[in-house]
């Protein structure tokens, strides 16, 4: 065993011992659907029902707990689950935190973190200036600042799910875990590697933030421009230079899915798992669900890692899951700007089981032919067929009508 590795075991199983009063023991449950959609056996652990909503509580209280004797508080740079682990993590060992978030930082966040008792300060646009500011404050205040990924404690703190696994799991083939900075890849990955090695640690990013895939390809960290992803807690430039050296020790393969495939995931999670997951939680499923990992007489294990979704994101997502099932529809087309034409339409949607909506009506583009108006009708269904008959019968009819956003 690795040197580098063994001594992350050794913290881990440390850590497993100072922050179990503090944490939850999640719980990790099998699913016959997505099993069933995945072509094997799928479990889920579930970190989105640990304190403060993420796993990065374990982290933050074994970090804290290392060095709460020697600092009268700590700082961190962090818009999201760090901030509210650290800040709660403090508050369990007495000492003052001071968190700093970037400029825009969603109210909510910012409630929540000064909820566990932190002091919150706004300072730049993007994570790197945010961090700049805290180190500044960290220098003035002579307060610790607790780095969200590479440090050995905090990556031991995230090593402690791996070991719960072990105890909750008689055997299992691999692992999925969502990669932001590699801190919670780099803590589950050296536990299994040194107590199950024959099992698969697979990391799994959005595929506009691919630095993790990059780095272990090119045998180096590499810094890349990230785009916006729904999974914005993995919205990294680069690994650390501890969680890469570990990572190429204990990961066995990097893979990325697509925004829709962590949208339809998040949607999936909800409508059939009654769990609510935030877009980074929800990475592992998506890549087992579109099959990005050989999953077939397989039993996998997908970290959902939490659940701090930001609400204005959830309707957009079930609008969007609805869409894709069928279940809400938007067709438009174009009607005679005479009476009774629209109640004609209206009927052939009602006549389909079509509970319509919402309708919006043009007659001032240029475009339209003449005399007709552009309707556009936003509707709910009983499924993908319906819609396609409403359609087929207003076309039989003589009207000009097209499904919009068709997911097909």
């Amino acid at each position: 065993m690795d040197e580098l590795v063994n001594d992350i075991v050794q913290r881990s199983r440390e850590a497993l011992r100072v922050i179990r009063d503090y944490v939850h023991k999640t719980p990790i449950e099998a699913s016959s659907t997505f099993s069933r959609l995945a072509n094997g056996k799928v479990f889920l652990k579930y970190e989105n029902l640990q304190k403060t909503g993420a796993f990065k509580v374990r982290g933050a209280l074994y970090k804290v707990y290392k060095i709460k004797d020697k600092y009268d508080g700590v700082v961190a740079a962090s818009a999201g689950n760090h901030a509210q682990g650290v800040a709660y993590a403090a508050s369990v060992f007495g000492l003052k935190s001071i968190i700093v978030m970037p400029v825009g930082a969603p109210i909510a966040k910012i409630e929540a973190t000064k909820g566990y008792g932190a002091e919150v300060v706004l300072a730049g646009t993007v994570f790197d200036e945010t961090l700049k500011a805290a180190q500044k404050i960290a220098e003035e205040k002579g307060y610790y600042l607790v780095h969200a990924f590479n440090d050995p404690d905090v990556i031991a703190g995230q090593g402690t799910i791996a070991f719960e696994i072990m105890e909750q799991l008689d055997s299992f083939d691999q692992v999925l875990v969502p990669v932001g900075g590699g801190g919670l890849i780099s803590g589950i990955g050296s536990v299994l590697k040194k107590y199950r090695p024959y099992v698969k640690v697979i990391g799994v990013e959005p595929s506009v933030a691919p630095k993790a895939t990059r780095a272990l390809q090119e045998g180096k960290p590499v810094t890349i421009r990230p785009g916006v992803s729904i999974a914005d807690g993995l919205i990294v430039k680069t690994l650390g230079d501890l969680t890469f050296k570990i990572m190429t020790k204990v990961v066995d393969s990097m893979i990325t899915v697509e925004e829709d495939e962590i949208a339809h995931a998040i949607y999936l999670l909800l409508e059939r798992g009654k769990v609510l997951s935030e877009g980074a939680g929800a990475v592992p499923l998506a890549a087992l669900l579109y099959g990005r990992v050989d999953t077939r007489d397989k039993t996998s294990v997908a970290i959902i890692s939490g659940g701090n979704i930001d609400l204005t994101h959830i309707y957009r997502i079930i609008l969007r899951g609805l869409g894709r099932e069928g279940r809400l529809a938007r067709i438009a087309g174009y009607v005679p700007d005479a009476p009774g034409q629209l109640r004609r339409v209206l009927e052939v949607i009602a006549s389909n089981r079509g509970n319509v909506i919402g309708i919006q009506h043009d007659r001032i583009d240029p475009r339209l032919p003449a005399w007709h108006a552009k309707v556009i009708v936003t509707f709910e269904a009983p499924g993908r067929d319906k819609i396609k008959t409403i359609v087929k019968t207003l076309r039989d009819e003589g009207y000009d009508f097209w499904e919009e956003d068709s997911y097909e």
